[in-house]
């Protein structure tokens, strides 16, 4: 009762792949897009020059053709140029939402901006708990500020509630809600 033949187990095994194969197929080929062509790393090599450069202006037009893309470094900057008014016009709800795209990414630099802009209710509701787990997955995949980076974690757990920090960690084990980040109107 209830057994599958080999030909019937087979079958049903034949079409998993296929569902797999057209739902990562579109997730594919951008992801074979942004990655593997030299001229968006090139791209990218560029903005982060002029970033360097203080050429704000060059790096937010480069980045911002860049980051709806899917670039999380891209997202990154921008998060970072809207927040501090460099080439663009200060805006930290846009900045929290270039931060939101690349966090939901893993990138773990966003995850501690937008952490950080958490805790101090710019741009986003001030919310410790959610400061608090951003930080904690921006520490776990953090590379040498680590350490800087567990100090303000431990810093803004000081400001939560037992509960509150038992809320957060699970918030992080969680990893971010699922949904779109875009659209952000930048204006450029």
């Amino acid at each position: 009762m209830g057994t599958l033949t080999f030909a019937q187990d087979r079958g049903q095994e034949a079409r998993k792949p296929r569902r797999w194969r057209l739902g990562a197929l579109p997730c594919a080929l951008v992801c074979l897009a942004i990655f593997s062509n030299p001229a968006a790393a090139d791209r990218l090599r560029d903005g982060t020059r002029a970033f360097a450069a203080h050429d704000y202006v060059t790096a937010a037009r480069i980045f911002t053709d860049l980051a709806p893309l899917g670039d999380a470094r891209a997202q990154t900057y921008l998060g970072y140029m809207f927040a501090n008014g460099q080439g663009v016009p200060q805006n930290y709800m846009v900045a929290a939402g270039w931060y939101r795209c690349a966090s939901q990414q893993g990138f773990p630099a966003a995850q501690y901006m937008l952490g950080l802009m958490y805790d101090k209710g710019q741009g986003v509701p001030q919310d410790y708990v959610v400061a608090y787990a951003l930080l904690d997955r921006a520490v776990a995949g953090a590379g040498p500020e680590r350490e800087h980076w567990a100090r303000i974690r431990d810093a803004i757990a000081s400001k939560l509630s037992l509960v509150e920090r038992l809320r957060a960690q699970q918030l992080a084990f969680e990893g971010p809600p699922e949904g779109s980040c875009l659209p952000i109107v930048t204006g450029y």
